[in-house]
């Protein structure tokens, strides 16, 4: 690779990155957008089922609604920016820019309802909405624009001299060098990749909150980890979510004796905040065997065809579908203020490796393609009229010989196993600080060889280690149960492996 330089770097492909992408462009800045994805399912947006909320004709019951799923944890100021501009920022890039055909009803669109909304108000395209706007919005800044879009590229760490980020390292095909921005938007999504179970694409390895965190950014809210709870739980390693808007057209929960159970926890039943209904679905798991989503009251297929093909594909014999919960989303992350600022000068981040103080403690279904989408183009606007100045770059050594091909896999499948078992749905304050104690340990084992080799593998499993230990230490500090973070008696819990 070859130094280049751009007005704004944006890391990331998803609505967020876009978005910022997009909105950059227009104000005629200099973009250059780079992606590790290879294909639009490698990034995160693509794999969003639901949809997207608006307001309708209600923002005051909007706003509410995603203050009751945060449990009031939410920051009334982002909540208001987020209701706000939900409606013209759809309707502006979505619809009369990109042209997305949300699904109608002969009435006009046809809104879903997911858990704790109080009424239908997600756009939908089938069951698949991150797929059908992924693309369109990729292609749209691929050939409508300026931008410059590097594929197969990945950050590995930010360039910083005296609190000011002066662009990032960049890698492709196993060279690396610097390119210098004016500044840079960082939009590289969740986390998944820190569970053995998750709904997220597998290369979700958290880079965008490592490299900020190592570079002094302030990060937030860490210990808020969203597990959905009806991702497909099959005899094979495929998991696939079962969107929530299945739910919400009346799909209920059953355990392995037959019976329905999420009215015995929460009014809402099916429809209740995601936390209640992932820890409901663990224990009945737990105590009972399995759990199915029985679709037998709703038209399946024609409502969702697209899953009910995975299903078939993965030989599930409907009206059941088994389900178990999965990691989902992280409401933390990258502390920004409302234009994406974060704490570190000319460094921006959006969407899900942001923390915005939108979703508090438990994110409220299908809000975050909207966060995504309008705080990418407050980021994007932001982040224009800086020119980029070259700096000394970080030297990345590659003297040592290469690791193993299993040495990442073997790492990572102790990462996720303590993850999983210690940081996960239910969480216990030894767990933790033993959890905390393993991922010291692995992360000082990572940052040992990264010292002298550089490999996107090994820079992915040093973001995954960095995030998992920042994740433990805020659930550790954290000692209230709330929203995502829930936390039991030492017996109720499984047994630590310190290994």
């Amino acid at each position: 690779m070859e130094t280049q330089t751009t007005d704004v770097l944006v890391v990331g492909a998803g609505i967020a990155g876009l978005a910022a992408a997009l909105e950059a462009d227009s104000e005629g800045a200099d973009v250059t957008l780079v992606t590790k994805a290879e294909r639009p399912e490698e990034a995160s947006t693509w794999w969003a089922q639901g949809g997207i909320a608006v307001t309708r004709d209600d923002p005051e019951q909007f706003a509410a609604d995603i203050h009751d799923a945060a449990a009031g944890t939410a920051d009334p100021d982002a909540v208001d920016t987020l209701v706000d501009e939900a409606d013209d920022a759809v309707r502006d890039i979505l619809v009369e820019t990109l042209g997305i055909e949300f699904d109608t009803n002969g009435d006009g669109y046809d809104y879903g309802q997911e858990a704790a909304h109080d009424e239908p108000r997600i756009l939908h395209v089938d069951a698949a909405t991150g797929r059908h706007v992924h693309v369109p919005f990729l292609n749209y800044v691929a050939d409508e624009t300026d931008v410059m879009i590097h594929e197969d590229t990945a950050a590995l760490k930010l360039i910083r001299h005296e609190g000011r980020v002066y662009g990032a390292m960049l890698e492709h095909d196993g060279e690396w060098a610097p390119t210098f921005a004016g500044t840079t938007v960082l939009a590289t999504g969740g986390i998944g990749a820190l569970y053995p179970r998750s709904t997220n694409p597998a290369d979700a390895t958290g880079d965008g909150i490592a490299m900020a965190a190592l570079a002094g950014a302030d990060v937030a809210d860490m210990e808020y980890v969203q597990f959905h709870p009806t991702a497909y739980d099959g005899d094979g390693e495929e998991t696939f979510l079962i969107s929530e808007a299945v739910r919400g057209e009346g799909a209920i929960l059953r355990n392995g004796d037959g019976e329905r159970f999420m009215p015995d926890y929460h009014a809402d039943a099916e429809l209740a905040p995601r936390d209640v209904v992932a820890r409901a679905v663990k224990t009945e798991r737990e105590e009972t065997g399995e759990v199915v989503l029985d679709v037998s009251d709703i038209d399946f297929e024609s409502e969702f065809p697209d899953l009910a093909e995975k299903c078939a594909a993965n030989g599930v014999v409907l009206p059941e579908i088994p389900v178990a919960p999965a990691e989902h989303f992280l409401c933390g992350g990258i502390d920004v203020d409302d234009q994406g600022q974060t704490t570190l000068d000319r460094l921006y981040a959006v969407g899900e490796c942001a923390r915005t103080g939108v979703h508090g403690a438990n994110r409220l279904a299908s809000t975050s393609l909207l966060e995504g989408l309008v705080w990418g183009r407050r980021a994007g606007a932001a982040a224009t009229g800086y020119e980029p100045q070259e700096i000394e770059a970080p030297e990345l050594l590659d003297r040592d010989p290469a690791l193993p091909d299993n040495f990442a896999h073997e790492k990572f499948h102790r990462l996720r196993r303590v993850m999983d078992e210690q940081v996960g749905i239910e969480r216990t304050t030894d767990g933790l600080q033993r959890a905390q104690a393993v991922l010291r340990r692995l992360k000082g084992e990572v940052d040992a060889y990264a010292r002298t080799r550089t490999s996107r593998s090994l820079y992915e499993l040093r973001s995954a280690s960095v995030v998992s230990l920042l994740i433990a230490r805020a659930a550790a500090e954290n000692t209230e149960s709330v929203g995502c973070h829930y936390l039991v008696e030492e017996g109720d819990a499984p047994a630590a492996d310190a290994d």
